[in-house]
């Protein structure tokens, strides 16, 4: 028996985060509140001022933005009272989301403590917004990699590409040494 003490937090496998994924699916809209505050949502939901404006919605994260993808940009929301973030991601898993984890994340975290409603979308709401918002949650609410899968899942079917979740599970350990120091 090693002397040290062993880490409490261990993050599983991706193949174990994909069937936490995939039990218990119930049918999901095409936006849900996924954490007090924060929604996940669709490109059809982006580009819908009024159901926008319904919602209380104050800040857009597009985790799709750019020309080639769901090019609603800042001029979007002009004429609106919408905070807008884009993040020109692909849904690739050789895509490197987490080099926008932070900023993300500090930009979700600055809207809801002024008392903001945040959407966070991509083209389907399943794979790039789902994972920005698990590694707000993560990062600025402290959860594991688990306990963000189960409180977003609770409220949306989400399904983080393979590329994205082994970030996310990077991103769990780090953070989980961390706190261990």
């Amino acid at each position: 028996m090693n002397s040290e003490e062993e880490p409490k937090y261990q993050t599983p496998p991706t193949c174990d985060l994909l069937s936490l994924l995939l039990k218990n699916r119930l049918p999901t809209g095409a936006v849900n509140e996924v954490w007090p505050n924060l929604y996940i949502g669709d490109a059809a939901t982006a580009k819908d001022r009024t159901l926008l404006a319904n919602l209380g919605i104050t800040h857009v994260v597009n985790a799709a933005d750019g020309p080639t993808h769901i090019d609603t940009g800042a001029h979007f929301y002009k004429d609106t009272n919408i905070s807008y973030h884009g993040v020109e991601a692909a849904d690739c898993k050789d895509f490197d989301l987490s080099q926008f984890f932070t900023e993300t994340a500090d930009f979700i975290h600055d809207a809801l403590s002024q008392k903001g409603m945040v959407l966070v979308h991509c083209a389907r709401g399943i794979s790039r917004s789902a994972t920005l918002v698990l590694a707000f949650l993560m990062i600025k609410e402290r959860l594991t990699l688990v306990e963000a899968l189960e409180v977003v899942c609770r409220c949306r079917n989400i399904l983080p590409n393979v590329g994205f979740l082994k970030q996310l599970c990077h991103l769990d350990s780090c953070l989980a040494l961390q706190r261990q120091m």
